[in-house]
């Protein structure tokens, strides 16, 4: 019997991305696999179940669910819909079991093999895979629009008949792909760009996409391509020269984040009280903690001398298609490692198997979640 790979509606408020696009569905028809899709699974990203030539469309999640071999989500599956996955199911999503312990639990409980995306490793090899990197470049992108949106200035420098405009100063924090495609995106918007992070092997990748790297003094060069902890006198130094450059900025976009730890906090209250009226900062960390002191996720929040604080939610949702074309692809890309001829084998000796892997056969295979959820002794 051929692999049956299901795919649901999203169900958590404001997603609008679906993990099967039409090109994709078409790819694991190819490689054997049979697609079973809930009624409207991809409507609100724009792929109407008329484009899914290749899957079978059901009337309800459960029935979706009940026939899988194969489920692809975006969000995490919820307690129920885990309940209505067979066991041995195999579950592909982006799962964040640190906000998710329940879940975690009936995830193993129901003996399912859970794959969360985001513990892929981060290698040349990984990198067609990498949800991570695609959602994040979305983000960037969208978050500078947002704040040239909310920006009481232009962006670039205009020459007018009333004078020139002078560019708007726009200050990127976090050099991840985040950070890398906002700062390409607030350069082809026309203002003078700076890039800041703590990782000096960035200052590269900033001024090859025409922007200054904002040094301030401190490095905090660390493993796997984050940053590692800064000291408390380090801290206290970066805070200062910072405190002191946003004066003169118009815009800022913050994009520092670890996938399962909270953000760091880099621009404190005071630090915006000094910034000038009309500023901007967009937070896309407000999620996950916040880099600013007074981040609020979904909220924008106007401090007594004008600055507005923009806290992000979810923002490759607010671009589904390409959003869902790029997941849609990172996860065909993944399921290939053990898809052949219709059949689905999985090879634990892959360590991009091995190590994405979250719940297999009723054990929690991801170690530091095993110990948040089942303590040191198990």
């Amino acid at each position: 019997m051929p692999v049956v790979v299901a795919v649901l509606r999203e169900s958590a408020e404001g997603e609008r991305r679906v993990a099967l696009t039409p090109e994709v569905a078409k790819k694991l028809k190819a490689r054997g696999a049979q697609i079973v899709m809930e009624k409207g699974a991809g409507a609100s990203a724009y792929f109407p179940d008329a484009a899914f030539a290749d899957a079978e469309v059901v009337a309800d999640g459960p029935t979706a669910l009940s026939r899988a071999d194969v489920l692809l989500r975006v969000q995490p599956p919820t307690v129920e819909e885990i309940g209505h996955l067979r066991e041995g199911t195999v579950v592909i999503a982006h799962l964040a079991p640190h906000l998710g312990p329940e879940r975690v639990k009936a995830l193993r409980d129901r003996k399912i093999t859970a794959f969360a995306m985001e513990l892929l490793p981060r290698t040349t090899r990984a990198q067609a895979m990498d949800v991570l990197s695609s959602q994040a470049g979305v983000t960037g992108y969208k978050a500078v629009l947002i704040a040239a949106e909310r920006a009481p200035k232009f962006f670039p420098m205009l020459t007018t008949a009333a004078g020139t405009i002078r560019p708007s100063k726009v200050l990127i924090v976090g050099a991840g792909v985040a950070g890398l495609q906002a700062i390409a995106t607030a350069r082809r918007l026309g203002a003078q760009v700076e890039g800041f992070d703590v990782r000096p092997e960035t200052r590269e990748q900033i001024e090859s996409l025409g922007a200054k790297f904002l040094d301030l003094g401190v490095s905090a060069a660390g493993s796997g391509g984050y940053a590692r902890e800064l000291t408390a006198e380090e801290r206290e130094q970066q805070q200062q020269a910072l405190a002191n450059h946003l004066k003169n900025i118009d815009v800022v976009v913050t994009t520092a984040a670890v996938p399962g730890r909270k953000a760091p906090r880099i621009i404190s209250a005071a630090m915006i009280a000094g910034m000038k009226p009309g500023a901007v900062i967009v937070d896309i960390a407000a999620e996950s903690g916040g880099n600013t002191e007074l981040s609020k996720p979904g909220e924008t929040v106007v401090t007594d001398n004008g600055v507005s604080v923009i806290g992000t939610v979810n923002l490759p949702a607010t671009t589904p298609i390409n959003a869902s074309e790029m997941y849609a692809r990172n996860l065909y890309n993944f399921l290939e490692l053990s898809l052949a001829d219709g059949a689905l084998t999985l090879n634990w000796e892959d360590e991009l198997i091995a190590k994405t892997c979250l719940t297999h056969a009723g054990e929690i295979k991801h170690e530091p979640t095993k110990q948040a959820i089942e303590g040191a002794s198990s």
